[in-house]
C-alpha cells in the first residue's frame, strides 16, 4: 500500500464508541504516587460507560475512585499502515450500590486479573477523540486500494 495515500479521518462520538464495543482490551491511565500510571484492562461498554472489573485491594481500584481518568484502546493492521485509536477522558467512580453490581455481573466479560476481581470502575466518558488512518474512501464509503 502507498502510505501516501493513506487518510487521517477524526471519527464522531458514537463511531468511538462503536469501535471501542468492537475490541476486549484497552488501557487506563491514572494517577498513582502523583506520578502517571498505565493498566492493560479488558472492559465492557454500558449506556456508553466503561466498566472494568479489578481486585477492590488492587491499586488501581484506589487510585481511580473519584479521579479524572484517560482510557485508550486501538486496533491496527501493521501490514497495511491503517487502524484507529480512541481516547476517553472521564470520572471514575468505584460501584457500590447492590443492584448495579448485580447487573454488572451479567454482561462483563470475566477480568483477565489473576486475583479474585470483585471490584467494578464505572468511567463516564467527558471527552471522546478519535482517528482512524486508512486508505482514502470512494462516495459509496467503501475504501480502495
Amino acid at each position: 500500500m502507498d502510505v501516501d495515500s493513506l487518510t487521517l479521518e477524526h471519527l464522531s462520538r458514537d463511531e468511538c464508541l462503536r469501535l471501542l464495543a468492537s475490541v476486549p482490551i484497552g488501557r487506563i491511565v491514572y494517577t498513582r504516587e502523583a506520578l502517571p500510571a498505565v493498566e492493560l484492562v479488558n472492559f465492557s461498554l454500558l449506556d456508553g460507560d466503561i466498566v472494568i472489573k479489578t481486585d477492590a485491594r488492587a491499586k488501581l481500584a484506589a487510585a481511580t475512585s473519584g479521579a479524572v481518568v484517560a482510557f485508550q484502546a486501538d486496533s491496527t493492521d501493521v501490514a497495511e499502515h491503517v487502524g484507529w485509536s480512541v481516547t476517553i477522558l472521564g470520572y471514575a467512580r468505584a460501584v457500590i450500590d447492590s443492584d448495579e453490581i448485580h447487573d454488572l455481573e451479567q454482561i462483563t466479560p470475566t477480568s483477565w486479573v489473576p486475583e479474585r476481581p470483585n471490584h467494578f470502575i464505572r468511567i463516564s466518558p467527558t471527552i471522546v477523540h478519535g482517528r482512524r488512518l486508512g486508505a482514502p474512501q470512494s462516495r459509496d464509503g467503501s475504501y480502495s486500494r
